[in-house]
């Protein structure tokens, strides 16, 4: 379904994608109604043809001369390539046909090519690194030299703003494959292999001779895919491809006036999962203009602190309240004991794999069975656990700047932080966070009410004191202003006396550094986000916070005399009449004033530090845990606090941006 969206000004058209599940469908042919396990296999028959031809492809061209002319976006006569890849690919002449005796038609060999065309060119960039640091391969490469440093970022385009764990990663990679073959790899191409290709149907290569949708006219979250399906694994004739209609239940996330695209159908443990694309329109990001901003800091137990500022018209900057914290140490402890049991059937299977050294062996060959399938199910624990939980941190973080009419996020760029000389545990709990997946969602759902997410550097952020930029003094805690630490910041400046917690000053010198910054913003050219790339000493000198007015005055509570006499409390009252007659429990009649007793089981926080602002997750199994009830969600551990926000004053636009 192609259509085009009316844009007015401040508008833009948003692509996105939602996920839905092809449950029946309808041969259009016979009749039939297929059931989801019917429409599996027919659709894994197709995916798997795809699949082959795709991999052939790949296989021919996976060297680095095609890859350097496929990813170079020109034609041996000149011309300029197009950007939908199975296009390209038949304009380069490269070309496949299905196997012997197998009859397809051109729309299914587009897929093959659009899907090989998709992994060649997404090799170009990891050719390009993996050059740059073979050709400028250190002494030690586990540990570079600046100079070194400067050589292999010159190496890579655009590896000036590189994180350094990727250079890292594929030193690494290059390393292992130096032990086992004694020499180094000639390119990506041999260091990685001919990759597997996916199991998938990529229908937007394909046009309504091979698949069409459309949206209901009277649900607007109802649609109907059409396609055609094989009726058997080897098709000998046209007569074997019949069409299917498949009614598709559309997610609430997709907006009733959105344009919907032919989706990417995956199967996924004997279901047809469809990646719905849409395209709606939205409000446009900006990248300078803001005057309201949100400064978010990493955390590890708090993994999230948030709050706003605001620039005067005089180039002040204000905090707007005391900001917030998302804390999720329950679930970030729950993904250390995950991670743990992981490792440990990892070690087990490694031993098995050992013990059977390439001889059969019923026995171990079924344990080793048992350990890989009890292997990705934790996986898949992990991989749903870490999803939810990014999807509620961004949830919460953009819900902050709705709040107060924020126009802008600022994030620190955490993206070459090495988790090292903290300890295994530490170290471990720091790589394990889910910060890119983070920074992803919350970069999706800000879109749609047109936030801009931007990533600052994050040099001196915790250090400095976001009042005078003075370099702070940590403690352990407030009321231990002599004990070193790291959670309680204090500002040495008399003049100043800023003391607060660390990750609250961190998002205040966050956003205070975005919004003096903001002239600096630029466009990733590779990602598309928004970053600013370093910071300007003038710029920062301005980026301080100033404090507010005290609204209220303290006096003085020190004991200046003996302590009043009290009268000593009064016997409570007791009932003057028998309490009504009740139906007969185990706790007997209920005394006046205490708690009901017809509830065998009274619902109970998860601890005693328990909020009324905790998120809540419903659990659709068996398992209930304790405190659930009052809306204890993921697993009793999940905490948001809501920001004490001052008196917001109205913006003419609503925006919370200079205009």
């Amino acid at each position: 379904m192609s259509g085009k969206l009316r844009l007015v000004e401040g508008e833009t058209a948003r692509t996105a994608c939602a996920r839905a599940v092809l449950r029946t469908g309808v041969d259009e042919a016979t009749g039939e109604v297929l059931s989801a396990a019917v429409l599996a296999q027919r659709v894994g028959w197709c995916a798997d043809l795809v699949a082959g031809m795709a991999g052939v492809l790949v296989g021919e061209h996976w060297n680095s001369v095609d890859v350097e002319v496929l990813a170079g976006g020109v034609d041996a006569g000149g011309r300029r390539l197009p950007s939908r890849a199975w296009m390209a690919l038949r304009r380069l002449g490269w070309t496949v046909a299905p196997p012997p005796g197998v009859r397809v038609n051109d729309r299914v060999v587009r897929m093959a090519q659009e899907q090989a065309g998709r992994v060649l060119r997404s090799a170009a960039w990891r050719a390009e690194v993996t050059a740059g640091i073979l050709s400028t391969w250190p002494a030690d490469p586990r540990k570079r030299t600046p100079a070194e440093w400067d050589q292999v970022r010159k190496a890579i385009p655009g590896g000036q703003h590189l994180p350094s764990n990727v250079i890292k990663g594929r030193t690494r990679q290059v390393v292992t494959f130096g032990k086992v073959n004694g020499r180094l790899p000639v390119d990506v191409f041999e260091l990685e292999g001919v990759p597997r290709i996916g199991r998938m149907l990529l229908l937007a290569a394909c046009d309504r001779q091979q698949a069409t949708i459309e949206r209901s006219d009277t649900d607007p979250a109802k649609a109907l895919l059409r396609l055609q399906l094989p009726t058997r694994p080897d098709p000998q004739t046209y007569r074997d491809w019949t069409w299917v209609a498949c009614p598709i239940r559309l997610p609430s996330t997709v907006p009733a006036e959105a344009v919907l695209h032919l989706p990417t159908l995956r199967l996924a443990d004997g279901t047809v999962r469809a990646d719905m694309a849409y395209t709606h329109v939205v409000p446009k990001a900006r990248t300078t203009g803001h005057s309201v901003a949100v400064g978010v800091d990493w955390g590890l137990n708090t993994l999230l602190s948030a709050g706003a500022l605001r620039l005067q018209a005089d180039g002040r900057i204000t905090a707007l309240g005391a900001g917030g914290q998302f804390r999720a140490a329950g679930v970030l402890a729950k993904q250390h004991r995950l991670r743990r049991h992981s490792e440990r059937l990892h070690a087990k299977a490694d031993q098995y794999a050992r013990l059977l050294g390439g001889r059969p062996d019923e026995h171990l060959g079924a344990k080793h069975e048992v350990l890989a399938g009890e292997i990705r199910h934790v996986s898949a624990r992990r991989q749903n656990l870490n999803d939810a939980l990014a999807w509620a941190a961004a949830r919460w973080a953009v819900d902050q700047a709705i709040a107060t009419r924020a126009s802008v996020i600022y994030l620190e760029d955490l993206r070459s932080m090495e988790a090292k000389g903290m300890g295994h545990t530490l170290n471990t709990r720091l790589s394990q966070q889910v910060r890119g997946k983070i920074s992803d969602r919350m970069r999706h759902l800000a879109a749609e009410h047109g936030i801009a997410v931007v990533t600052a550097p994050a040099r001196n952020t915790s250090k400095h004191c976001p009042q005078c930029l003075t370099p702070l003094q940590h403690r352990k805690a407030p009321d231990r202003p002599t004990t070193p630490g790291w959670k309680w910041a204090i500002c040495p400046n008399t003049g100043c006396g800023w003391q607060g917690d660390r990750d609250h000053g961190a998002w205040r010198r966050i956003a205070a550094r975005g919004l003096t910054h903001q002239g600096k913003t630029v466009i990733d050219k590779t990602s598309g986000a928004m970053v600013i790339r370093s910071v300007v000493d003038e710029l920062e000198a301005a980026a301080v916070v100033t404090p507010s007015a005290s609204k209220t005055s303290r006096w003085d509570r020190s004991k200046s005399g003996p302590t009043r006499h009290k009268p000593p409390r009064s016997a409570p009252r007791r009932r003057r009449a028998p309490s009504p007659t009740r139906p007969h429990s185990l706790a007997g009649k209920r005394p006046e004033g205490h708690a009901p007793t017809d509830r065998l089981r009274l619902p109970r926080a998860a601890h005693r530090h328990q909020g009324v602002n905790t998120i809540s997750t419903p659990t659709t199994t068996g398992h209930r845990p304790c405190g659930a009830a009052l809306g204890a969600g993921f697993h009793l551990h999940a905490h948001a606090t809501p920001p004490r926000w001052e008196t917001i004053p109205e913006t003419p636009s609503g925006s919370g941006s200079q205009s």
